[in-house]
């Protein structure tokens, strides 16, 4: 009987040492979750009204929202008496190994999300990103799906679009279209010229301002290679392409002009 009123003596000095920590440390978890709840509420708003994308919205206020009452639990159980310092180092440890087993996939995971924060591009932009260009179908936290001007569904790591060179030819006010012509060194080039502005001004699409432009771009060994620049819209680029070239081969075998064959010639778009 004496060592059952010890125990309880014991029992009651605890209580009695530990009853005002403990009920501080709920009054802290309550108010404090509380006053979390109303952030991440203001939080939404922000985001919202910063135009951040819809799909990030969530995500960021999640992860908020965890890291904040993480931080709450650990004052609550510091208040108490409990000693957190071992808890810190074990998540710490825990974090680090997820870090390195996951590398790939969560610098991917960060680029989606700068991508759907900062806005390089969106849905339905005309983007080239590396060697791969076409139109963003869509933007996910891991990748980007696009589809090629050949209509193939392209799947790119959101960490090389954020690494690498990305040209989004969307935000681009007009491109210029470039064209090149191999002509033979007999030919007149004032004349080639007048043949190839007329043709490529008849085309649909091509802008009169900036004019199209006809020029030497270099000498080979076999022929003289011209430059011809109209410049049409983003959305009417592949369609002047295409029909520039047509025109150009109508007008110069309509003028009687020979057309050289120049090997190695790339042609593709230039923004201006």
């Amino acid at each position: 009987m004496e060592q059952f009123s010890d125990y309880a003596q014991k029992i009651t000095d605890m209580v009695i040492e530990f009853a005002p920590n403990l009920l501080l440390a709920v009054v802290v978890l309550l108010i404090g979750l509380r006053i979390i709840n109303k952030l991440m509420d203001l939080m939404m708003v922000a985001l919202e009204r910063s135009k951040v994308a819809e799909e990030v919205r969530p995500f960021i206020s999640t992860v908020t929202g965890t890291l904040l009452k993480i931080l709450l639990l650990f004052s609550a159980a510091s208040i108490v008496g409990i000693e957190t310092t071992s808890f810190v180092a074990v998540l710490a440890a825990a974090g680090f190994a997820v870090g390195m087993a996951l590398q790939g996939s969560l610098s991917n995971f960060a680029a989606g999300v700068m991508i759907l924060v900062f806005r390089p591009y969106r849905g339905g932009d005309l983007v080239q990103i590396e060697d791969e260009m076409g139109h963003v179908r869509e933007v996910q936290i891991f990748n980007t799906i696009m589809e090629t001007l050949d209509h193939k569904t392209v799947i790119v790591p959101n960490a090389m679009a954020i690494g690498g060179i990305v040209t989004n030819l969307s935000t681009i006010k007009y491109l210029r279209v470039d064209l090149e012509v191999s002509m033979p060194y007999e030919e007149d080039f004032e004349r080639v010229e007048a043949v190839l502005l007329d043709a490529v001004k008849q085309v649909p699409g091509v802008l009169e301002d900036p004019a199209p432009q006809v020029g030497i771009l270099q000498f080979d060994s076999h022929n003289i290679v011209l430059a011809v620049r109209p410049y049409a819209n983003s959305e009417d680029y592949w369609d002047v392409y295409f029909a520039a070239n047509r025109a150009i081969k109508r007008a110069m075998s309509d003028a009687g002009v020979k057309m050289a064959y120049s090997e190695g010639v790339e042609m593709g778009p230039i923004g201006r």
